[in-house]
């Protein structure tokens, strides 16, 4: 018995070794990368915040996302720190400044609402609403997300809206515990005041997305590829394309309600500012050969629409003197 359990352990020892050299070395790049799409597939996550994290003039890289790249479709974070500094004081100028240029050019907008919106520290309530017990801040975000749902109504470019980003995936962020309930409360409000669809939007590999299903119109997933993991470093997805169809299945998403929300299209930064990363570091986790074989994954999972991450370094890459990422991404908007 004894010697059976030592040849046991060594097996799945050894096995747990071929696993992790899988995940570290293996690039898990699709067989064939032909970057053939349908039109208009491709859209962009434009986060004013991050631009200006960044060290950029967040007008100039818009208009340069409009113009240069010729986008005709943005995720657009309505950030509540930015709307509402002083409580029952909103300031839209920002986000009508952005919807008034990407109308003239014929965009189209996902508007995502709520505390919860993208980029770290992912939830972005104004410092008076922190001070405010969970069931006031709740209702202070209901009453937020009405006044944008009530301004932007009316607005033909606004095609979608996302109430909250990952509502429901509690290991990232610095956020309150997710509440499902709260989330079906604010769906409600939103639907009692427009009609748009609405996306709920889950982890592509943290979720079941079998809740999130049940509460949107639409769906939205995360798509990475490679990661970071404080023990083993650089980690790369070794999951097929088929595994996010399976899940949708799984999950009763039709395939016309099926969207890639957040593709990675920028390194991990494992430590310290994306801005300050070497090239060797930047080719860890996104290389540009990594940029082609993402999207080309991507395509192969074959949803609705691909919305990528990263517009903004992309634009600082091409203004430091590095257009590689920015030229490429010009060409899946011709």
């Amino acid at each position: 018995m004894a010697k059976r359990f030592w040849i046991i352990l060594a097996a799945i020892i050894f096995l747990a070794f071929i696993v992790v050299l899988f995940l570290k070395y293996a690039k898990n790049y699709p067989a064939k990368i032909t970057l053939e799409h349908q039109p208009n597939y491709f859209g962009v996550t434009y986060s004013k915040k991050f631009a200006k994290l960044l060290g950029l003039d967040w007008r100039e890289t818009y208009l340069a996302i409009l113009d240069d790249l010729q986008v005709k479709e943005v995720r657009l974070p309505v950030y509540w720190d930015d709307l509402e500094k002083a409580e029952g004081v909103f300031d839209f100028s920002d986000v009508d400044y952005m919807l008034n240029e990407g109308a003239a050019r014929g965009v189209k907008f996902i508007l995502t609402i709520g505390e919860r919106t993208p980029r770290w520290p992912e939830c972005h309530a104004p410092a008076w609403a922190k001070e405010k017990s969970v069931v006031d801040r709740q209702e202070a975000t209901i009453s937020m997300i009405s006044q944008v749902v009530a301004r932007y109504k009316d607005r033909p470019e606004v095609i979608y809206w996302q109430v909250e980003n990952e509502p429901l995936l509690d290991v990232f962020g610095e956020c309150l515990p997710a509440d499902e309930n709260f989330l079906r409360r604010e769906v409600a409000k939103v639907k009692e005041l427009d009609k748009r669809q609405i996306i709920i939007s889950g982890s592509g590999e943290l979720s079941f997305w079998t809740s999130e299903a049940k509460i949107g119109d639409i769906f939205g997933t995360t798509m990475y590829r490679v990661v970071y993991n404080s023990w083993l470093g650089y980690l790369h997805y070794p999951f097929p394309a088929v595994f996010y169809r399976f899940k949708a299945d799984r999950a009763g998403i039709k395939p016309e309600n099926r969207m890639i929300m957040e593709l990675q299209a920028e390194p991990w930064v494992a430590d310290g500012r994306m801005q300050d990363l070497s090239d060797k570091e930047l080719a860890k986790s996104f290389s540009i050969d990594q940029f082609k074989a993402n999207v080309q994954f991507a395509i192969n999972v074959n949803f609705k629409k691909i919305y990528m991450w990263g517009v903004e370094w992309w634009y600082l890459k091409k203004i430091s003197g590095y257009p590689e990422y920015w030229d490429f991404a010009k060409t899946l908007f011709k």
